[in-house]
């Protein structure tokens, strides 16, 4: 008995005011701190997979690149190939399992998955052979995936095929008891974003998946992009003005303090869209090496770095032989979150 008290005190403490809270389950929830047009994008090569010989070893790996890339926030992930394009296998069939013929596809398919509020899945990911170890991933558990002890303005929903008592407008499906009612007509099985009427939790209206973040300061989970190399990670860019800030990494690069010192608030560097590139196991160079428009331009082996606005060393003076792209995300992220942090 007496242990069982000594339990319940370590999982209590005294507040400002002097009465016991309970610290016995989370408290850290997202709170937005306002809204943020900037965005933080990372790119990942398909050859993270490429020392995986069976399944579990693959979807373990992708979920830990879904939770790094959940807990730092970020908005974009661009999977680029960095293999040799005559070594890619050709008319892989997409009903198939293409973890090891396609890891660019496969990891497109089980990111996607893990981003889509758990509720949708069922409905617009059918069953398919990537997943059959899908159970064993970790929930990002995100703002944009439901809580039911959270409500925010803004949800993600499924359209439904049955009608609002009204008879117009659209019913979706928003992981919750009752439905929410839109006045748009929209198809079903078709994935939205909704902000919720303040005073009628039961009607919404659908907005662009990025208001959350841009108007409510939400992180509202990450958008997928394949590219077929590196090059193309900056010519297919999605934003207007492409890239305003890229960082590559690599062994031979230069610590992250020197590349980004100590310096007052108002002395960070300024962007709107952030770009961290990360290597496989042979390094951004072998990427360079395999993409035909690089070599044209003679960018390959030490000229890579000229990709980028910053050519850092994410952790000198490793213990192990090799750091993998999944440890090296967690490591790169936490060093180089002050570029963002507080903005």
């Amino acid at each position: 008995m007496a242990s069982y008290e000594q339990d319940r005190q370590k999982k209590r403490r005294l507040t400002e005011d002097g009465d016991y809270e309970d610290t016995s389950k989370p408290s850290a929830f997202f709170k937005p701190a306002g809204g943020r047009e900037w965005t933080v994008s990372v790119a990942i090569p398909g050859s993270v997979l490429s020392t995986c010989r069976r399944d579990d070893q693959r979807t373990g790996i992708v979920s830990q690149i879904a939770r790094a890339l959940a807990v730092f926030s970020i908005d974009e992930v661009v999977i680029f190939d960095d293999s040799h394009p005559d070594s890619r296998i050709k008319n892989v069939d997409p009903a198939g399992y293409t973890g090891d013929l396609d890891p660019c596809g496969y990891l497109d398919h089980l990111l996607q998955y893990l981003e889509m509020p758990p509720f949708m899945r069922r409905t617009l990911l059918p069953l398919h052979p990537n997943l059959k170890g899908a159970g064993l991933m970790a929930s990002l558990d995100i703002p944009s995936h439901p809580h039911q002890t959270d409500w925010l303005p803004y949800c993600e929903g499924v359209t439904t095929s049955g009608s609002p008592r009204g008879g117009s407008g659209t019913l979706v499906d928003v992981g919750r008891k009752n439905p929410v009612t839109i006045s748009d007509e929209v198809p079903p099985k078709t994935r939205i974003t909704i902000q919720i009427d303040y005073d009628d939790p039961s009607v919404g209206e659908p907005v662009a998946p990025s208001v959350p973040r841009t108007e409510g300061g939400y992180y509202w989970g990450y958008s997928v992009r394949r590219c077929r190399s590196l090059a193309a990670i900056f010519e297919e860019c999605s934003f207007e003005g492409g890239y305003d800030l890229s960082i590559g990494t690599s062994e031979r690069g230069i610590t992250i303090p020197e590349a980004f010192p100590e310096r007052k608030k108002k002395d960070i560097p300024a962007f709107n869209h952030l770009l961290v590139v990360f290597g496989g196991p042979r390094g951004l160079e072998y990427a360079a090496e395999n993409d035909p428009e690089l070599n044209g331009m003679g960018i390959v082996r030490g000229r890579t770095k000229e990709l980028f606005d910053h050519w850092v060393n994410i952790l000198p003076g490793q213990g192990s032989r090799t750091i993998r792209t999944s440890e090296a995300l967690f490591i790169g992220l936490s060093g180089l979150r002050r570029i963002w942090e507080g903005r």
